[in-house]
């Protein structure tokens, strides 16, 4: 028996999620489960869908247990085996709406701001420092815990973890799992199963370099015959609905498809949303304001299914999360690959050492084990170290707590440099950090 430790779990269907699959793994179905949150309503509903979970689907063979708010953080954490992490500091209000309404009042617009961009930057400088009190709580109280880190941005959150704490950390997303077979079945190709594929990079920008079916026939030539075709067929429309058109272009322009979806990668690089050709928004469909319409469609779905979920009537099927087969692998020693975002130290050969990068790693008894990759086709390295810069400067900032990292991570971050003036980035992350006060640590 060990403990699972859910950082975050008002996130509930999420928590949901990792822990019902938790539930359904043999190997974990009597470890304790101990649910953290600063919020106390959302974390009591959390405990009570947890509990009918546990009850409905485990025989109610997990101990569940709750704690709230700081003052009982390290006893959530105590004695964990596993830590994941689920947070958002702020929460949509207000910090998401700010993230998004101060930038609209320099004429810079976002699509999802959790990532990179301005939003991405203040996201990770508020997230940090909550990141550091977990890392020192967990170094006094399950020192030998992993932390499974989900939170966004996660290549700035990851980085930080690895680099400037002693905690063991690896990072998840889940747009790795599903990237080939998206694609494949996106453009319409039969394949055989198993496929063979192999991607890196960073998170949310991770390359998808090979992918052969499992005769070894190569699919890429086909893969970018048909989406050249397809962007070209979509793109003349002027007004298309397809939602794919930012990656697609990618290929045409690169050679390549990436990890993270169109609406997220359309804010990663300088190329789609330019106030100087607003026809380029409707023309590549992308979706302006789209993570504060979620938001809003969460809270309107959660509010629908919160009695069903409160009152019991809950199940769960286990899903392609990699948290629990992670676990499952550490526990039994048998063998898993992930995707999982890890500090290069040369895995990348051509990015920074200190960079936060997406690879292949095998997990068993001995942990995470990324594997060596051979250097990025030259164009993918430079579109991943437009972001690799702001991302490595923005945890600069967080650490020395200097006003001037700040500045320089937005000056050298792909889209809002190419819509800014230097002082208006300058004055927009003034404007930022007065926002944010009480979120953010005093920087000088």
């Amino acid at each position: 028996m060990g403990k699972i430790t859910f950082m975050g779990a008002g996130s509930t269907v999420f928590a949901k999620n990792v822990l019902g699959d938790c539930m359904l793994t043999p190997a974990l179905r009597d470890f304790e489960l101990s649910l953290y949150d600063i919020d106390a309503e959302r974390l009591e509903e959390s405990y009570i869908m947890i509990d009918a979970l546990n009850k409905n689907i485990n025989e109610g063979r997990a101990k569940i247990t709750k704690h709230l708010g700081i003052p009982n953080r390290k006893e959530a954490l105590r004695g964990a085996n596993f830590v994941v992490d689920a947070i958002q500091v702020g929460g949509y209000e207000p910090c998401t709406v700010t993230d998004f309404e101060i930038p609209k009042k320099y004429g810079l617009r976002q699509t999802i701001a959790d990532t990179l961009g301005i939003g991405g930057i203040f996201r990770a400088l508020r997230t940090i420092p909550v990141l550091e009190g977990f890392a020192e709580d967990m170094d006094a109280v399950c020192p030998n815990a992993w932390f499974l880190n989900y939170t966004n941005p996660m290549a700035m959150l990851a980085g930080y973890m690895q680099r400037y704490t002693p905690i063991k950390t690896v990072g998840l997303c889940h747009s790795v799992q599903v990237c080939a077979r998206g694609l494949l079945n996106e453009l319409g190709m039969e394949y055989k199963e198993p496929i063979r594929e192999r991607i890196a990079g960073i998170n949310h920008m991770g390359w998808l370099l090979e992918i052969e079916d499992a005769d070894g026939n190569d699919l890429y030539p086909e893969i970018r015959r048909r989406a050249i075709a397809k962007l070209e067929e979509e793109l003349a429309k002027g007004d298309s609905k397809f939602g794919d058109l930012t990656r697609f272009e990618y290929i045409r322009r690169f050679g390549y498809y990436c990890t993270e979806s169109s609406e997220h990668n359309a804010e990663y690089n300088n190329f789609f949303i330019k106030s100087k050709y607003p026809e380029l928004i409707q023309k590549y469909n992308i979706p302006l304001d789209e993570y504060p319409r979620r938001c809003v469609n969460q809270i309107a779905g959660w509010k629908n299914d919160r009695e069903k979920y409160l009152k019991g009537d809950v199940s769960h099927n286990r899903t392609h999360e990699y948290a629990s087969y992670i676990m499952e692998a550490m526990v039994t020693d048998k063998p898993y690959k992930i995707g999982g975002n890890v500090i290069n130290n040369g895995l990348i050969p051509n990015l920074p050492a200190e960079a936060c990068v997406e690879v292949a790693c095998l997990v068993n008894k001995y942990g995470i084990q990324p594997t060596q990759q051979p250097p990025l086709p030259l164009a993918l390295a430079a579109m991943n170290m437009t972001n690799i810069n702001a991302q490595l400067l923005t945890i600069e900032a967080a650490v020395t707590k200097k006003k001037e990292y700040i500045y320089q991570a937005a000056m050298l971050e792909p889209h809002t440099s190419a819509e800014l003036s230097i002082d208006d980035i300058v004055a927009l992350c003034d404007d930022l950090i007065e926002a944010h006060k009480g979120w953010l640590p005093e920087y000088k």
